[in-house]
């Protein structure tokens, strides 16, 4: 379906709502909106590094993996079971 055609059919059920509950849509399509801006803004950031190890040599991928398995294993050491969820 094209954006337009959802458009006109967004409007068509727009109109099919009574007035008195008007403002409550009004807050759910707004906040949807503004939601969907900050969200855009977050995401960003972290997408900049999609990708990023597509052209890593293996010898520096498989050296990579062998220190991020004991590196984790050292950072959750620590943690209380009921901490991680784990009994």
């Amino acid at each position: 379906m094209s954006a337009f055609t959802l458009r006109e059919k967004l409007l068509e059920e727009v109109q099919r709502i009574p007035e008195s509950k008007m403002d409550e849509l009004y807050d759910v399509i707004h906040h949807f909106r503004v939601g969907l801006e900050s969200a855009q803004g977050q995401t960003l950031p972290i997408l900049k590094f999609a990708g990023c190890w597509n052209e890593m040599p293996e010898e520096i991928f498989a050296e990579f993996l062998g220190e991020i398995f004991p590196r984790r294993q050292q950072a959750f050491a620590g943690r209380r079971s009921y901490a991680t969820g784990a009994r």
